[in-house]
């Protein structure tokens, strides 16, 4: 099977280097919101929307005009890439998977890809990029595979280099027979039907008030001036920790869970539409409003989303299987009984049902019932486990144990 995997590493440019780099994420951003406005505007004239290939005439005559010739010093596929990038977002507007592109601006998301042309040399710890030269990077583990494209990107002052790689594997066998199932939360970040329990890294709320702190001060100071850049750098570093966290945590639990279990259930949960705002409009305006932002952050600070990426691929490496399972009453539902009731969960950590008077912790239930459900749709052949990366079934999943 093949295996497409990412590499990230810590750039150490020279001077020269850096400035070039600032320079082609500074071109990249500028085409994007050229080519943005260009279908805008044709938009709002009732024109047709161009494509990558229509996009790609305008970019060679923006390239010509004089105003604009500095285009030139930046490498040709960063500038084609962008068209690309925008080609994709409209296509995922199209089709209903994102919202319209927007532009970006500066400051957020800096980056810029090579599709080619890239060389590493490992031993010596160095990356050739075209245009940019040989360039140090932090080798802190080997690279396997043929390199493909590469991103190169600005997070909190220090430059960063994505490498792809592609390269062909045995198909895996899960060393591990068993189905779990996974409910996540606030107070616990998941239970584990077989009693495990993970506890939530909480990085945002622990640094948060290191961070309004930075912003405090970044306020007070007058807007583009020296000061204000570096308050404004120490704010980026305080965010750049919290992601950092949060990355390092879910990594360890996404990997802990695939390594021993071969199947994983967890809810099929719409993070967008839990975490809506409550504010309502001026004319009807909503209720809890404060308590509802509260738990928005919160649910936010965990990353639900991303950990159910991270286990799907590690499963799929693995050879096992990510499958999702409907979340209505998985945690009204009694695993003794069977009695469906709102009443059976009378406060968010308790469980106890009305019909049989069963009792206990409301997550170690909805993970009991997570289990079951993915247990009687394998059983009755509703549907098959699927990987993260796929939408159709796939062939069947690994033997269970009993």
């Amino acid at each position: 099977m093949l295996r497409v995997q990412a590499y990230r590493f810590v750039l150490r440019p020279d001077g020269a280097q850096e400035r070039l780099m600032r320079r082609s994420c500074g071109a990249r951003r500028y085409v994007f919101n050229k080519a943005l406005a260009l279908q805008k505007e044709r938009y709002a004239a009732g024109g047709k929307h161009l494509s990558y290939a229509d996009l790609c005439k305008h970019l060679t005559a923006w390239k010509a005009d004089p105003a604009t010739a500095w285009l030139k010093e930046v490498h040709s596929q960063v500038l084609q890439q962008a068209l690309k990038d925008l080609d994709h977002a409209y296509r995922n507007f199209f089709e209903g998977r994102a919202e319209l592109p927007r532009f970006k601006r500066k400051g957020k998301d800096d980056a810029f890809r090579h599709p080619q042309k890239v060389e590493l040399d490992q031993p010596n710890g160095r990356i050739r990029v075209p245009k940019l030269g040989w360039m140090r990077y932090r080798a802190s583990r080997a690279v396997e595979g043929a390199v493909g494209q590469v991103t190169v990107s600005l997070k909190a002052g220090k430059w960063h280099v994505s490498v792809q790689t592609e390269r062909e594997v045995e198909k895996p066998v899960h060393p591990s027979t068993t189905l779990v199932g996974i409910d996540v939360g606030v107070t616990r970040f998941a239970t584990l039907s077989d009693g495990t329990v993970i506890e939530p890294a909480n990085a945002f709320r622990k640094a948060e008030a290191a961070l309004a702190k930075a912003q405090r001060a970044m306020a007070r100071k007058t807007k583009f001036s020296r000061n204000w850049r570096k308050a404004k750098a120490k704010v980026q570093r305080v965010q750049a920790r919290i992601a950092r966290i949060r990355s390092d945590f879910l990594h360890k639990a996404s990997t802990t869970v695939s390594k021993n279990h071969a199947v994983v259930c967890v809810e099929d949960l719409d993070v967008r539409a839990m975490t809506a705002s409550a504010a309502g409009t001026v004319e009807e305006p909503g209720v809890n409003v404060r308590q509802k932002a509260g738990l928005n952050k919160a649910i936010l600070d965990q990353g639900w989303g991303e950990f159910r990426r991270q286990v799907g691929y590690k499963q799929e490496w693995l050879g096992g299987w990510l499958l999702p399972v409907p979340a209505p009453n998985t945690s009204r539902t009694c695993p003794e009984c069977g009695h469906v009731a709102a009443e059976n969960r009378p406060s968010q950590a308790v469980f106890r049902c009305v019909a049989c008077g069963y009792a206990a912790n409301a997550d170690d239930v909805a993970s009991v019932n997570i289990a079951r459900a993915g247990y009687a749709r394998q059983a009755c052949g509703e549907t098959s486990p699927v990987r993260a990366s796929a939408q159709e079934p796939t062939e069947a999943g690994p033997a269970l144990a009993a």
